[in-house]
């Protein structure tokens, strides 16, 4: 941005429109969160947020409640405005355009191949002056899981945990209720919703019974209502229980099962476990060899359109997604509370560790009070 006067106004307009943005978190994938203000003479004359994938974008949306006053606007937009015909809305710029718009600040480029400066450039060639990478770093954070999503074709892994102060996440019985407080358990919900999908394993789900869906009254904004996350379940042998939670409630269920041979010996069991299962609606990822391949399964789940993960199960699933490098963020959170005792269930588990030297660095990290129990969040570096 060089050559370019930035004002402190222009910031706070930029940070209104990443806060609309953030009000449809959960709910735009695959597309990303966008949001839109319209400044004249120093007041904001519209502003909206993108909603849902196939409604119309945040600047158009904008634009149409501006009318006629948007001549000669400037236009804060979190996002590189979309330029192309493939999709089911009109490009934004030329709604820009033609609203004769006189300045754009965008907060970030779009990193879609359709789009990837190619919106900059177009407002451009009609002389509509144009900021970039204003608040880039926020404007980042805000999507980085659509960032990873059309950059890899993968989905974007968050590894929650909920543990005691001495790192035990369940007493030798498995007694884990409830761990954390209940603003704790609450946030989690909200996060539930943010993302696309949550994965976890059989021993989970065979030990608990969880319904894993967001549980809360309203949307985080209040204004949308409540995504629920696809429940994604590694049951190599689909032991899932037909009765249990995540095959009875809404919304979908994805067990990832070992294809079996010919030869196993529950092979003349499954068909019709499989078949009763298929009946209610679940769909049903088959893997070959004796264990899932975490990096085949995210791009599998890419293919199918998810773009976020949240990893919730026990201290072996944390422990393999870690060393199968599909990690991209942790959120910790820590009870006041100890546990004790050589048997009780660690954070993270497994029969591989790292060296002191070769650890997971957790970095940007951010530490903040939820109740009375500590939240750790920050990105893994997988090296």
């Amino acid at each position: 941005m060089e050559g370019v006067r930035i004002l402190d106004k222009d910031k706070i307009f930029m940070r209104r429109a990443l806060r609309l943005a953030a009000r449809a978190r959960g709910m735009t994938s695959p597309n990303p969160m966008v949001g839109a203000v319209i400044v004249k003479n120093g007041r904001i004359i519209a502003e909206d947020y993108h909603r849902k994938a196939g409604e119309l974008h945040a600047e158009a949306l904008a634009i149409l409640r501006a009318g006629d006053k948007a001549k000669g606007s400037t236009l804060y937009v979190t996002l590189e405005p979309c330029c192309h015909l493939d999709k089911r809305t009109p490009p934004c710029t030329k709604s820009i355009i033609d609203a004769g718009i006189s300045r754009v600040i965008i907060g970030m480029e779009d990193p879609n191949p359709k789009v990837s400066g190619k919106g900059a450039d177009e407002l451009k060639r009609h002389r509509v002056e144009v900021v970039e990478g204003f608040l880039k770093p926020e404007a980042q954070k805000l999507n980085e899981a659509y960032v990873k999503y059309i950059t890899t074709g993968k989905p974007f892994v968050v590894l929650k945990v909920a543990m005691t102060l001495d790192g035990k996440i369940a007493t030798p019985d498995r007694q884990s209720k409830w761990i954390t407080g209940e603003q704790s358990r609450r946030l989690v919900h909200r996060m539930r919703s943010s993302v696309d999908a949550i994965l976890t394993a059989i021993g989970t789900v065979k030990a608990d019974n969880p319904m894993l869906t967001a549980r809360t009254h309203k949307s985080p904004a209040g204004r949308n209502p409540v995504h629920q996350p696809e429940r994604i379940v590694i049951d190599p042998r689909l032991e899932t229980p037909l009765h249990y939670n995540i095959l009875s409630l809404p919304p979908k269920t994805i067990l990832v099962a070992k294809r079996t041979a010919s030869n196993d010996r529950q092979s003349a069991e499954r068909p019709g476990k499989r078949q009763l299962l298929l009946d209610k609606g679940v769909e049903i990822i088959e893997y070959e060899g004796d264990r899932v391949d975490l990096e085949w399964l995210m791009r599998k789940l890419g293919e199918c359109g998810i773009t976020s993960v949240m990893i919730e199960g026990g201290s072996s699933l944390g422990a393999y997604a870690l060393t199968e490098g599909i990690v991209d963020k942790v959120a910790f959170f820590i009870a006041p509370k100890i546990i004790g005792g050589k048997h009780s269930l660690p954070a993270i588990g497994g029969s591989v560790f790292r060296k002191l030297e070769d650890a997971y660095r957790v970095s940007d990290m951010q530490v903040r009070k939820i109740g009375e129990d500590i939240l750790v969040e920050g990105y893994i570096n997988n090296v």
